[in-house]
């Protein structure tokens, strides 16, 4: 299974100021399996330490000593460890919180040799009192589900993805291939991107199977966050984990989630899932300039889920996708936003820490709310995911009065289309919104 990621590894592994590597991303996104046919593909060998799988070899890293930690793997494992032509993949690596600190050697004495390290609850150990960040020495890159382009591609569908890479904001748009790629995105909506719910799919065309991987990964979830949360935490996790994808698109009440409990309890439990990758706040700002993250009110948010194809399995919504025609209209929408939500973090920088944002206005007289704000260059604008053409946009054209944006931007069922300041955008075109808001700013 192609991801985009890839590229980023193959540009690292160029890179004249290569630093030790660590790959981030909830369990089961496919981190191992993109690090491996990487390692295979870019290097003679790569040699896999997993933590996790032999707890032994967490003793080579009683020393930071790049040197000797190379030497004592190369006599447990039976592997040449070699600069240059070896991959050095440390797997589950929070297991060992030791490794994670002596990659920092690695850069500043063994810097030929490629490391690199990933892990589903890596998040925890980054996070603890007692863990020393080796600030400067690694770099992070960020994996996610497959998005709707790389399903495309998974999917046998490669030219379509090149289609819509190609297509301008004057383009005649084929009503054939807008169909298809509906069809696909509903297709989409009920499996989601992650990669074993995928690839059942493509191999038996099996919802109900699926559907059973897609409860199998929620349990799998459980039982991990149990292992990072203090007994009497785990009632509140549960309690959240089970609330999240039906409340994704609602402003959060600690109260709406459990009305029993208290609010540093539910707040601390919403903490732990973000921590783990499931969950991710979208966060309320003023969009009064940029960074975005410089104006958040951490007060005021919603949430984001890790998967559309569990969020709605969770919500039991497949056979509703399966059925209906008007999908976008699905929980009040809210499927379609975790969509477009979970597309924004796919397509942004994979360096970079993923943040969402929405925008609202809390007033008697006249409140509004637009369910995501974006940054493109130097521009903001406002993301609304509605259905059909109709409408007044009212929350979207506030913003853009308020704060004076050159645009706002649209996704929905429509074809693309550029009218009245607003860009309206097919909800399979999330990939395409940075690239023809860009050429939208230049008309």
């Amino acid at each position: 299974m192609r991801r985009d990621l890839e590229k980023d590894l193959f540009d690292w592994k160029g890179s004249k100021d290569r630093l030790p590597l660590l790959l981030r991303g909830a369990r089961q996104v496919g981190k191992s399996y993109i690090v491996e046919e990487f390692g295979k593909k870019a290097f003679k060998n790569i040699v896999i330490v997993n933590f996790e799988f032999r707890p032994e070899l967490k003793q080579c890293f009683t020393t930071f000593d790049p040197i000797e930690i190379i030497n004592k793997l190369q006599l447990l494992t039976g592997e040449n460890i070699e600069a240059e032509k070896t991959l050095l993949f440390l797997d589950e690596i929070q297991e060992c919180p030791n490794a994670i600190m002596a990659l920092r050697y690695f850069k500043e004495k063994s810097a030929r040799l490629a490391v690199i390290g990933a892990g589903s609850l890596m998040e925890f150990s980054l996070n603890s009192l007692d863990f020393k960040m080796p600030v400067g020495r690694i770099q992070f890159i960020h994996l996610e589900p497959l998005s709707f382009g790389e399903f495309l591609l998974a999917s046998g569908n490669e030219q379509l993805r090149h289609y819509l890479n190609q297509v301008q904001l004057n383009s005649e748009f084929d009503g054939a291939v807008h169909k298809k790629l509906m069809e696909l995105l509903r297709i989409y909506l009920i499996i989601g991107g992650m990669p074993a719910v995928v690839k059942e799919y493509l191999e038996s065309r099996n919802f109900l199977n699926c559907q059973r991987i897609q409860n199998s990964l929620f349990q799998t979830f459980r039982i991990d966050v149990g292992k990072y949360a203090k007994s009497s935490e785990h009632k509140y996790l549960q309690k959240v984990l089970d609330e999240a994808p039906r409340l994704v698109g609602d402003r959060i009440k600690y109260s709406n989630i459990d009305a029993d409990s208290k609010s540093r309890d539910i707040k601390q439990a919403l903490n732990l899932l973000k921590l783990t990758g499931i969950i991710y706040p979208v966060y309320a700002t003023s969009a009064s300039g940029l960074p975005l993250e410089a104006q958040v009110n951490e007060m005021k948010f919603k949430l984001n889920f890790l998967d559309v194809g569990l969020m709605q399995n969770a919500c039991g919504l497949q056979a509703e996708l399966s059925l209906t025609d008007d999908f976008i209209q699905i929980n009040s929408g809210a499927v379609t936003e975790q969509f477009i939500g979970q597309e924004l973090r796919a397509y942004s920088d994979s360096y970079l820490k993923r943040g969402l944002f929405f925008w609202a206005r809390d007033k008697k007289s006249s409140s509004a709310e637009v369910d995501y704000v974006v940054s493109v260059g130097s521009l903001i604008l406002p993301v609304e995911v509605k259905a059909g053409k109709t409408g007044t946009l009212k929350s979207l054209k506030l913003f853009m009065e308020e704060k004076k944006s050159l645009f706002g931007v649209r996704f929905s069922q429509e074809q693309l289309s550029w009218h009245d300041k607003v860009l309206t955008l097919p909800l399979y075109m999330a990939e395409q919104l940075k690239r023809l808001a860009r050429e939208t700013e230049n008309l």
